[in-house]
């Protein structure tokens, strides 16, 4: 899977004001620019640890006895970080949102461009989708993701129009989804209503502000 270069890569890393012989973690690992810059500053006792629960990313997994990638959602960083014997770290680099990688891979459904079943997991083994949110979630709830990870102005009429559509049959895809917004989603708007659709479940699939 390729994965693009990050932006200011050296002026990101020069933020952390590394310490050669220090502990660092990089939370959101993807292809790896970002680790592989912090390790290029790194002593032979520096640790560097990464955090990823995209499947995709394991692959560019670096064969560096200082490196330590684990596969999981950083909220639970405290948890392993004591669990494989670091107390403290030095500084901790973020690259949240998400990758152009995942918005160019049509079957993993971020992106606004694609026909694609609704799915929007980073963590591909999870059993919980933007199907799941459509498809399950309460007039209340969908109004609450909506409104408040989308800051979706019509978020009450938007959750109260998929309750009814989905009386018929699921909503299993985007298309399907948009179909049944289509009130709310006027031409001139359309593909910035859907971005910030698409963020509201995406951000609830994955937990990202938890």
């Amino acid at each position: 899977m390729e994965y693009h270069n990050p932006v200011l890569l050296k002026e990101t890393v020069d933020g952390l004001n590394i310490h050669p012989d220090g502990v660092y973690v990089d939370v959101t690992f993807g292809g790896g620019g970002h680790s592989k810059e912090i390790l290029k500053r790194l002593s032979a006792k520096g640790k560097l640890i990464a955090f990823d629960q995209d499947t995709d990313a394991l692959s560019n997994a670096l064969d560096d006895d200082r490196f330590l990638l684990i596969h999981e959602n950083f909220r639970f960083i405290k948890r392993f970080l004591r669990f494989h014997g670091f107390k403290k770290v030095d500084g901790i680099l973020g690259d949240f949102g998400v990758s152009s990688h995942q918005f160019d891979v049509a079957e993993r459904g971020f992106s606004t461009r694609f026909e694609a079943d609704l799915d929007m997991r980073m963590n591909t083994n999870s059993e919980f989708s933007a199907y799941d949110v459509v498809n399950s979630y309460d007039e209340s709830q969908l109004r609450k993701v909506l409104f408040q990870y989308g800051e979706l102005r019509a978020a009450a009429g938007m959750a109260r129009v998929i309750v009814e559509a989905r009386k018929d049959a699921p909503i299993k895809s985007s298309e399907q989804l948009k179909k049944s917004l289509g009130r709310f989603l006027p031409k001139h708007r359309e593909n910035k209503i859907l971005a910030q659709i698409y963020q509201a479940i995406r951000i609830e699939v994955n937990q990202e502000l938890e």
